[in-house]
């Protein structure tokens, strides 16, 4: 018997220097980092904390997890 594919659920990772602690506003959008998309959350995942780590020494960077999936299909569940 053979396995069903996994269902692709696109993940984004995106990061960059805030304008401020508080809030999720870049500083400067030419300098957004587009680290790729992920056909999964656990892949996305692994490079997003790989990224927030590397960065940990500045308090203004922060990395994002964008679940592509839910933008393009709204009425999905998963």
């Amino acid at each position: 018997m053979s396995e069903a594919p996994a269902k692709q659920l696109l993940h984004l990772v995106i990061g960059g220097e805030m304008s401020a602690l508080e809030g999720v506003e870049f500083k400067n959008l030419d300098e957004v980092d587009i680290v790729g998309v992920y056909p999964n959350y656990a892949s996305a995942y692994a490079v997003w904390k790989q990224k927030a780590q590397m960065t940990v020494d500045n308090a203004e960077m922060r990395y994002f997890i964008v679940h592509m999936h839910k933008l393009l299909d709204p009425a999905q569940t998963s």
